[in-house]
């Protein structure tokens, strides 16, 4: 561990807050000096404080052990890569494109990685006017449901929260040449083979 390049960066995390060292130390319970002595790469923080300090600064305990914030070099992602991740103890889910870190509940969470659509999470489309009529014939019960339905497409995701004890039909502009995922609380995202019913 580069020490000075540590220090360096809880220096800059902690003026991007607008925190003083005091500050910091009065949240973490130490004195001002061990702050300064951590800025000056005199020292570390202690490992029962690590996530503490992470959640102070708004960064993920990785950030703050290796010394480097990862930023995103991407100015804009490849919406086509778009990436979902959903937070197993508050039930958040996000969505983004390019390399970056998620955090969530104190946690660092994964994309999620689609499986093939089954018999369960089969969609079915229809027209009315120019929307998208979608329906999914799946349980909708508190311990059992689809979470959210999204359609990735090149240049735009649409995407539909929705809850338990409400039947799945999601309405959504007409929109070809993408694809359709679902996530169900049970068994994770799955990438649909949407089956188009005309009416």
């Amino acid at each position: 561990m580069d020490l000075s390049k540590n220090g360096k960066l809880l220096y800059n995390l902690r003026k991007k807050k607008g925190f003083t060292q005091k500050q910091i130390a009065e949240k973490l319970g130490v004195v001002p000096k061990t702050v300064s002595k951590w800025e000056r790469g005199r020292g570390f923080p202690d490992v029962s404080i690590i996530s503490s300090l992470a959640d102070i600064l708004g960064v993920s305990e990785r950030i703050l052990l290796s010394g480097c914030l990862i930023e995103n070099k991407n100015e804009t992602g490849n919406v086509k890569k778009t990436k979902f991740y959903m937070c197993p103890t508050c039930g958040s889910f996000m969505q983004g494109t390019g390399e970056q870190s998620v955090l969530c509940c104190g946690k660092i969470l994964e994309p999620l990685k689609a499986k093939s659509c089954d018999v369960q999470h089969l969609i079915n489309i229809s027209e009315i006017e120019n929307d998208f009529f979608i329906e999914i014939d799946h349980e909708m019960t508190k311990e059992h449901y689809i979470v959210f339905l999204s359609c990735v497409t090149f240049d735009r995701v649409i995407t539909v929260r929705t809850y338990p004890e409400q039947d799945f039909a999601v309405r959504i502009p007409k929109i070809y040449g993408g694809k359709l995922l679902c996530f169900c609380s049970k068994h994770g995202l799955y990438e649909c083979i949407p089956k188009r019913n005309r009416e």
